[in-house]
């Protein structure tokens, strides 16, 4: 190497902070908008675990619009605490640009720190109204819809999209560079498999890296992101911005602090016992006793293998119709055990 010569870049980490719409995230490791999930309890859990950055469950443009009182009570709060780990998104969806300008001015009001657009999601319900991944096919209202966000709310936008909406093709890769170059976004977060298959087969990280090398603003790599070691591999591969946890995630916040390297083994059982514990007085306070009781079932799910409780205890929680139930199983799961 020449005296001349530049200095090789310096090795890159998912500690590493990053600006994103000038903010500052201070690691490369979020979560995603988990549709029906990601509530600010499950936005809280993530941030104590580590996340830099979170995402709100996707929010129905529509019906902020039209002032819903769920929507606008239940899933644009946020908690102050929230705000500790690093940014807070609210995520919306929607194909009507005049309906998302007054939807993201009101999300701006509700203290968001930014705004995420859904252009992926792969549910029939969602992509019939022309919203999720339907856009991928509607080039032209995807930018409008962008452009209004940004128009609306004044903050960062980001969008969420898929590589296409059918195996083998790559639309979202064009819509990626409109969107950046039309509707100033900040940053894509790229779920590398096409709408058509959901969650199967494997993200295409070759595409991934071919998005990142064409783009000037950051890239989010989603997708797939369930191990430690794979993830970090996927991170080096493409040479993401960051990396964005879902499914792996789900009553599994120690994947955060495992990639930060903050801790190097899994939970314990009785670290699961307990984490399961505060999700549970989180509901509570988000929905009330009688509410949080249903609510609840849809988490018990992915705690129940931390805890070794099999299916008799999977039972015995989803048969539960309160909280105070739910703890009264949880107390007596190890005669569960023993009977099964």
């Amino acid at each position: 190497m020449s005296a001349t010569s530049d200095p090789p870049p310096a090795a890159r980490s998912l500690t590493d902070p990053w600006t994103l719409g000038g903010l500052r995230v201070p690691n490369r490791v979020v979560l995603a908008p988990l549709a029906g999930i990601g509530n600010w309890f499950v936005r809280l859990q993530a941030k104590r675990y580590g996340a830099g950055l979170a995402f709100s469950e996707m929010v129905s443009s529509f019906g902020v619009h039209h002032d819903n009182e769920k929507t606008c009570t239940e899933m644009l709060r946020i908690e102050q605490a929230e705000r500790a780990g690093g940014p807070v998104a609210i995520q919306l969806f929607g194909q009507d640009p005049d309906v998302m300008r007054s939807a993201a001015a009101r999300v701006a009001r509700a203290g968001a720190d930014l705004i995420d657009l859904n252009m992926g999601c792969p549910v029939p319900k969602v992509c019939k109204t022309g919203a999720g991944a339907a856009l991928l096919s509607d080039p032209d209202t995807a930018v409008a819809v962008a452009r209004a966000a940004g128009e609306g709310s004044g903050l960062p936008v980001t969008v969420k999209l898929r590589s296409s909406r059918r195996d083998g093709d790559s639309e979202g890769v064009a819509l990626a560079q409109r969107l950046v170059a039309e509707a100033g976004v900040a940053a894509i977060t790229f779920h590398p498999r096409s709408a058509e298959v959901h969650h199967k087969g494997a993200p295409d990280l070759e595409l991934a890296r071919e998005l990142v090398r064409a783009l000037p603003v950051p890239v989010i790599l989603s997708g797939g992101m369930n191990e430690p070691g794979w993830i970090r591999d996927a991170f080096d591969f493409t040479d993401c911005e960051a990396v964005m946890l879902a499914r792996g995630a789900l009553g599994n916040p120690w994947l955060f602090s495992q990639l930060l390297g903050t801790r190097g083994e899994g939970p314990t059982s009785g670290e699961v016992l307990a984490e399961l514990h505060w999700v549970m007085d989180r509901a509570v306070e988000h929905l009330g006793e009688r509410r949080a009781g249903r609510y609840l079932r849809k988490f018990y799910p992915w705690y129940v293998e931390g805890l070794g409780g099999g299916k008799a205890l999977q039972a015995a929680l989803q048969g539960t119709d309160s909280v105070a139930q739910a703890r009264a199983v949880l107390a007596g799961r190890g005669e569960l055990a023993a009977a099964a």
